[in-house]
């Protein structure tokens, strides 16, 4: 009964009067990301603590077909025409893509009309499923993540969805290794007080080595979350743990200009900053950057949207961030601690 009730919330979400997608926006890992919503707001199988969007709305393992694969063609098509080439194409947004039934041909439609790299920024969690592996397989870059290295830090950080565990995502990825001739980036967020320590850091490194990616890449929670003991680690502890992964892991680090195709900046709609902001909180850099816009007229922007009472600003480690006012949390949603 649960998870009818869940698939009921879906289906009320499926058809967002929003974009599905967004940007570019400034990736600390991969540039200027052009990104593509393919899931409704916070569908996914984790519930992590470090989330920027807040709690999970409907956590859940079950697949569906939220949109149709053409509606989010057709999106990028007239983004595409619109600014220069992003940097990469990212399936990510508001939830979990592979959660999206269509993933595959989404993924090879896009390839059929730009050349640019798509990236698939995932959780890994449902990998040890062959028919995931198979779409997933289409993208060129596929970015999982690992946050624990024993069940009980994958319950405390990640909050799956009944049924998974760490050993299944482990899994699932390491099958998925064999199987995939594309690069694999693996994401380990860092959280402060957490998981920050050698020794929670080390069982971590065994798995990683079990997945063999071609990039292992620490991450730290910089910009604001919704739940508070996601806390960011000091990029001096973040390099000391990188050396503990064989290779030595990347320290992800903040990126702040991104090339522009030579565009000429111009004024920023309301509407694009708002969709940018509705998946991530941004910085008054990261939007004009990203946007190709005067900085100037963001600000303008910026003030008639928190006059309309849709944004608002945080502070975060001496950075401003600008975000969204946080819409209420479904009842019906499992996630909502």
């Amino acid at each position: 009964m649960e998870e009818a009730r869940q698939r009921g919330h879906v289906a009320q979400q499926a058809h967002p009067a929003r974009s599905l997608v967004y940007g570019p926006v400034p990736s600390r890992r991969l540039g200027a990301s052009l990104g593509v919503d393919v899931v409704p707001l916070k569908v996914c199988s984790y519930d992590c603590i470090y989330c920027q969007l807040g709690p999970t709305r409907t956590l859940t393992t079950e697949r569906s077909q939220f949109f149709p694969v053409g509606t989010i063609l057709a999106e990028v098509e007239r983004r595409l025409r619109l600014w220069p080439p992003p940097d990469v194409i990212t399936l990510a947004g508001s939830g979990e893509p592979t959660l999206y039934a269509g993933i595959g041909a989404l993924i090879e439609g896009i390839k059929k009309i730009t050349s640019t790299r798509v990236a698939l920024l995932t959780n890994g969690a449902l990998f040890h499923r062959a028919d995931v592996r198979a779409e997933a397989a289409h993208a060129d870059i596929v970015l999982p993540s690992l946050d624990a290295g024993d069940e009980a830090m994958f319950s405390l950080v990640n909050r799956s969805a009944p049924g998974l565990t760490l050993g299944t995502v482990v899994d699932g990825l390491s099958t998925f290794r064999r199987e995939y001739g594309g690069e694999i980036w693996l994401e380990v967020m860092v959280v402060a007080g957490i998981n920050d320590t050698p020794r929670q850091i080390l069982p971590i490194t065994r798995l990683a080595s079990r997945i063999a990616p071609d990039r292992v890449q620490l991450n730290t929670p910089v910009r604001p979350t919704f739940d508070e003991r996601a806390v960011p680690v000091p990029t001096a502890r973040l390099a000391d743990l990188a050396g503990l992964f064989s290779p030595t892991a990347e320290v992800v680090v903040e990126r702040t200009e991104l090339s522009d195709g030579g565009a000429e900046r111009r004024a920023p709609e309301a509407l694009e900053v708002l969709e940018l902001l509705r998946r991530r909180p941004c910085t008054l850099e990261d939007i004009a950057t990203g946007l190709s816009l005067h900085a100037n007229a963001v600000v303008k922007t910026l003030a008639d949207l928190v006059h309309r009472g849709e944004v608002h600003r945080i502070l975060r480690d001496g950075k401003v961030f600008w975000r969204t006012i946080a819409e209420p949390s479904c009842p019906t949603g499992k996630g909502g601690r």
